[in-house]
């Protein structure tokens, strides 16, 4: 004892003290990591009085959980397997935030077994007649609840509609036709057949009219109906015709949410006045055992911080989850006429977040979008998510465009190894990935399949003028099957304004289909401008698998383009300036036009060499296009058109000088192998063979 109380006085000990002391102060400066390794459980059977920190007594609350980390500096949510069924949104900000080397982590104990659902079970069902059900729902008579989705048994269900397959037609157009007016004239009324809309359905306000026409699908509820003149006039007005496209043929439109209409398996009705769920069950469902479930709250997720003052809230991670059940309809006044239906909100929302990650998760059932990445949002992460079944698109990232702080501009996110599938099932027009105002992203690796319309869209500014848009790497993403014939002027890939540096990259792209026009694979729209596409695969498209509206200087190099339906190649418009540089390219196809539109030239100045006294070059070439080969194994070269001139022609014209017309030697064509076999004669001109194993979802390592 006496030679402890000498070494404890001695100075050894006293330095030990002292630097004991620093080190505890410096561990609660650095926000204590011992702490922060500490997990909180939470399970669907917890109880909040409880505190978390064991397995076996967790708490009940989610927030409750999130709040716990932020207020003792705790890492990690451990969400045991189970429904959690939320009221409200779950909200994080700056004081949530973890560190780059710690971040907070919220996470299923195991995949696919924890649920975060913002639904509610509906039970209580009673025979009404025949085969249909019902169950009262006091919350919907006394108006704190209303919702267009209904699932059962995980799968939607179909909101009573007439007719139960395919389409009514417009009949008449008393405010004009896309022959008459611009197509964009606001339209509220229109004439329609006998039987189509009856005024004398049950809670006619509450049925909802759906015109598909163009780009669009018009969200139109019902005012009045004139049974005279067979004229409806909707409580707000459509911002197109209500024309089928570019034509003066009606468009196609459904009616919704009639229960007249309540006729077949799976569909569904909802009573306002009488607060009343009436339901044809699924063939072979069971009501006494089935999950019968509708949405509740709009939102699951909600991480916000303060970019504008330099305050972002950051490294959070939820892994190992599944976000299903969002419930929004359109406001009063809006038919969802904005392109890519980019009104639509999402279930999962970010404001000047940084250093976010979701991987692991599932997102399905939703009725919004998926994941919004908002204004001063950076280099947040989303990978290996299943993303299906949701009402709009995946993924949108947005933020303040080229007026905007630069606080507030959004960049450096990556999308990648996500399958995104079923998508646009309530909003059709809504884009898969659709990229804003926003720069240097990456979306790579993804797959995007079964949806209505375009799978990814880049850039958010018509025409020539300047935009946040640039240096958005879109590479190696699977996007097929989508269109599916229901809206127009559409592609796999879809650009829009000016964006320096932006690449799309070893994309493949097939089976793209369209209403009436459009269904391209690569689309640059209006202003498309200083992009670089190359290795692309694009394969079975209505239109061309590569199109421009009107676009500047955009190089396109060694892709494979091979088998539209109608044409290969089109350009909708000559401008003073190189659209295109298209060059060591494969463009193969068996039906349809080589070259559409317009592949003129005209006479303009330019400044560079060489140049004449004045400083300045008189040229004529509005697009450059050589060393491409090209082949339909159906036609010789000499009866192959080349825009109104014959091959020997076009090269005259200075087009194409050392292209050939060769069989490329696929592997295998028929069955879109699209590899070449040792020698191709592409491979004289400079073409590399893409690697089309490297296309899609990555395995997780």
């Amino acid at each position: 004892m006496k030679a402890f109380l000498v070494y404890f006085n001695s100075k050894k000990m006293t330095n030990f003290i002292r630097s004991s002391w620093l080190i505890w102060y410096m561990l609660v400066l650095l926000g204590n990591p011992i702490n922060a390794q500490k997990t909180i459980y939470v399970s669907p059977q917890g109880n909040d009085q409880n505190n978390g920190s064991e397995k076996e007594a967790p708490i009940l609350s989610i927030q409750k959980a999130i709040d716990l980390c932020r207020d003792h500096n705790y890492s990690q949510v451990v969400l045991l397997p189970g429904t959690y069924r939320i009221t409200e949104p779950l909200r994080l900000g700056t004081n949530h935030s973890g560190s780059a080397t710690t971040p907070l982590t919220i996470t299923g104990e195991n995949p696919g077994s924890v649920i975060i659902s913002g639904g509610r079970s509906i039970s209580g069902w009673q025979k009404f007649r025949k085969n249909i059900w019902y169950a009262d729902i006091p919350e919907v008579k006394t108006g704190d609840w209303w919702f267009n989705q209904l699932f059962v048994d995980g799968a939607q269900q179909i909101r009573a509609r007439i007719p139960n397959q395919g389409f009514n037609i417009v009949q008449g157009f008393p405010e004009g036709t896309s022959k008459t007016v611009h197509y964009h004239t606001d339209c509220q009324r229109f004439e329609f057949a006998d039987g189509d809309i009856d005024p004398s359905w049950r809670n006619l306000d509450d049925a909802e009219v759906i015109v598909y026409h163009f780009w669009t699908d018009s969200h139109l509820p019902i005012q009045s109906v004139d049974t005279e003149n067979n004229i409806v006039t909707f409580k707000h007005k459509a911002g197109k015709v209500f024309t089928d496209d570019f034509t003066e043929n009606g468009a196609r439109f459904i009616v919704e949410h009639v229960f007249e209409g309540l006729d077949m398996p799976g569909e569904w009705y909802l009573d306002r006045k009488k607060g009343r769920l009436y339901l044809i069950p699924p063939t072979g469902t069971d009501l006494s055992s089935a999950e019968i479930i509708a949405p509740v709250i709009p939102k699951l997720i909600h991480i916000e911080g303060n970019a504008g003052y330099g305050n972002w809230a950051e490294n959070i991670h939820f892994t190992n989850i599944t976000f299903t059940h969002t419930n929004w309809q359109l406001p009063a006044g809006n038919s969802n006429d904005r392109q890519g239906s980019s009104s639509v909100p999402a279930a999962v929302n970010l404001v000047s977040a940084k250093g976010i990650q979701f991987s692991n998760c599932r997102f399905n059932n939703l009725g919004t979008f998926g994941i919004e990445i908002g204004e001063g949002c950076q280099n947040n992460h989303f990978q290996y998510n299943r993303i299906e079944n949701i009402a709009a698109g995946a993924f949108r990232i947005n933020g303040a465009d080229e007026s905007g702080h630069p606080l507030l501009r959004t960049h450096s996110n990556i999308i990648s190894d996500n399958m995104i599938k079923n998508y646009g099932t309530l909003y059709p027009s809504a884009v898969g990935i659709l990229l804003m105002h926003t720069y240097n992203n990456q979306v790579i690796h993804n797959e995007i399949a079964y949806g209505y319309y375009t799978g990814i869209s880049i850039g958010w500014e018509w025409g020539y003028q300047q935009s946040i848009s640039r240096d958005n790497i879109i590479a190696y993403n699977h996007i097929h099957h989508i269109g599916q014939g229901l809206l127009s002027d559409m592609g796999g890939i879809y650009t829009l304004g000016v964006s320096p540096g932006t690449v799309i990259r070893n994309n493949m792209i097939h089976d793209i289909d369209a209403n009436h026009y459009g269904g391209w694979g690569i689309y640059h729209d209006e202003g498309s401008s200083h992009l670089l596409v190359e290795n692309n695969v694009v394969y079975n498209t209505k239109f061309a698998p590569f199109n421009i509206h009107y676009a500047k200087e955009i190089m396109v190099r060694n892709n494979i383009f091979a088998l539209g339906r109608l044409q290969q190649l089109s350009r909708g418009r000559m401008e003073q300036h190189k659209s295109v540089y298209f060059e060591n390219n494969i463009v193969y196809w068996k039906e349809g036009v080589l070259l559409d539109k317009n592949w003129k030239d005209h006479n303009y100045t330019f400044y560079f060499h060489p140049k004449n006294k004045k400083g300045n070059r008189e040229v004529n070439s509005t697009f450059e296009m050589d060393y491409n080969l090209y082949y339909n194994p159906k036609l010789p070269v000499d009866s192959i058109d080349f825009n109104g001139n014959n091959f020997k022609d076009w090269q005259k014209r200075g087009k194409d000088h050392h292209s050939i017309y060769a069989d490329p030697l696929f592997v295998d064509p028929e069955n879109y192998d699209f590899k070449l076999k040792l020698g191709s004669p592409a491979f004289d001109l400079g073409f590399e063979n893409i690697a089309t194993d490297l296309i899609g979802p990555r395995k997780q390592k």
